[in-house]
């Protein structure tokens, strides 16, 4: 296993370790938009923080005009509501379920959007090795939700 490899482990405990704080959050604030809201302000914070202290390239406005305008908030909007669909979901579903079944959303649209070349995505041809393993992943995904 690669560096590259351990590193996306690593962030994917991390973001379920980010929804199971946040959700407790929001379940005793009785509000998991609230819990979004304290998660995006600290994100700001601490990525202003880095840009600060680590970032080593010079920011040029001149590449901030080239940005498309959607292209600062549209990301933020789908941010927002994915966090506080799973705020609010695993309380209700628990976490392993609500994760599992978050990762299978995200697994069939990143399929999808690969082979189709969706959002400007690179092209990933849907070969049956990776159908086959987004059938393991949704057969896992049954597992998981069934008792």
């Amino acid at each position: 296993m690669s560096l590259i490899h351990i590193l996306a482990f690593t962030g994917g405990v991390f973001l379920a370790m980010q929804a199971a704080f946040n959700t407790q959050l929001g379940a005793i604030l009785k509000q998991p938009l609230i819990a979004v809201v304290a998660a995006s302000a600290t994100s700001t914070i601490f990525g202003g923080l880095m840009l600060l202290f680590y970032h080593k390239e010079n920011f040029q406005m001149t590449d901030a005009h080239q940005v498309p305008w959607y292209l600062w908030f549209i990301g933020g909007v789908f941010s927002m509501v994915g966090i506080t669909l799973y705020f609010y979901t695993i309380p209700k579903l628990g976490i392993s379920r609500m994760i599992a079944l978050g990762l299978c959303g995200q697994l069939l649209f990143s399929l999808i959007a690969g082979k189709y070349g969706w959002l400007n995505l690179p092209v990933e041809p849907l070969t049956p090795k990776r159908l086959l393993g987004g059938i393991a992943m949704i057969i896992g995904i049954i597992l998981i939700n069934s008792k």
